[in-house]
């Protein structure tokens, strides 16, 4: 038979042990990760979890938080997996090699677990998660080393059709025998496969996906001109501003919503590297104009305020020089 169905719940814990439970638990399945509870008094979450011969499939709930897998504790072959990720309620925020990603209910995202990444729940959310080991995809000729972060929909085609193939392995896994759990791993990585591949084809075509990644690359390269606006992308790129506003709101958000995003990613992990520099200085070079709109989109962004993070940072600074 397959693997039957684990639970991990941090329903009942105290706070502390609520973090070191989730941290322990998605050391279990992919590595390990920090863990914030982004000043809530709890971390309420919920992990069902399985394996279909290689694969590991998991239904996640939780409140707010954020998890990072970061460079200081990035090692060669500590997350060897790649990460398929179906949101199904509320809203999270992937960030990894400088991209920014809004994820939505009827998104996916697939991504490289081993490359430093952070994902931030300012709400409560659910997704559903398949972990794939790196080696089950090169076995497919799939380039796997250093997959760069790739969104995809799970409303209509080929990732509708594998979001209802990992539903219907995760409820019948424990039905399965050792045989036919090979042959559904196979068959799941294969659909898997397919809006990846059909991504992958899209960058090299000069078209909406190509001219909105090269839209991305011109954001973040511009990211601390306080003057980045739409008219100077759209005649970077040639293209029209009505074309570029397109772009974005297809995917659930507007070209300036993304940069200002951008910028407060940005902040924070400069907040959270560098104790010596003043909220404002941070603020000012990441293009923000207003130290108090920068404190309060930040607030609404993240669920913190930034002098929480900025006093946090100094406090490690200061304990570590004793």
């Amino acid at each position: 038979m397959s693997d039957t169905i684990h639970t991990l719940s941090t329903t009942g814990m105290t706070p502390k042990r609520q973090i070191q439970s989730w941290i322990d638990g998605l050391t279990s399945l992919c590595g390990h990760f920090d863990v914030d509870p982004l000043e809530a008094s709890s971390l309420e979450g919920r992990i069902d979890y399985t394996s279909v011969s290689r694969l590991k499939l998991c239904q996640i709930e939780v409140s707010q938080h954020r998890i990072a897998h970061t460079l200081a504790r990035a090692k060669a072959n500590e997350h060897p997996y790649i990460k398929i990720h179906f949101q199904t309620y509320g809203v999270s925020y992937f960030e990894q090699e400088g991209r920014h990603i809004e994820i939505n209910p009827g998104d996916i995202i697939a991504y490289d677990v081993s490359c430093p990444h952070s994902i931030i729940s300012p709400a409560f959310t659910r997704h559903d998660v398949v972990i794939v080991p790196k080696a089950l995809l090169r076995d497919r000729g799939f380039p796997s080393q250093r997959m760069p972060a790739c969104k995809l929909s799970a409303k209509t085609g080929t990732g509708r059709i594998a979001h209802d193939f990992v539903h219907a392995t995760f409820d019948e896994a424990a039905k399965l025998s050792a045989n036919s759990a090979v042959g559904v791993a196979d068959s799941l990585i294969d659909l898997l496969l397919l809006p990846l591949r059909e991504a992958d084809t899209m960058f090299d075509r000069v078209g909406p996906e190509a001219m909105y990644v090269r839209a991305q690359f011109f954001i973040r390269e511009h990211l601390r001109d306080p003057d980045l606006c739409i008219d100077q992308i759209s005649a970077e790129l040639g293209c029209s501003k009505r074309y570029l506003h397109m772009l974005f709101s297809e995917r659930g958000t507007t070209v300036s919503d993304y940069i200002w995003q951008a910028r407060l990613q940005n902040c924070r992990q400069e907040l959270e590297a560098h104790a010596g520099k003043t909220i404002t200085d941070v603020a000012f070079s990441w293009g923000f104009s207003s130290s108090s709109h920068f404190s309060r989109v930040f607030r609404k962004y993240f669920g913190v305020v930034p002098s929480s993070i900025h006093k946090a940072q100094q406090g490690a600074a200061s304990s570590g020089e004793h």
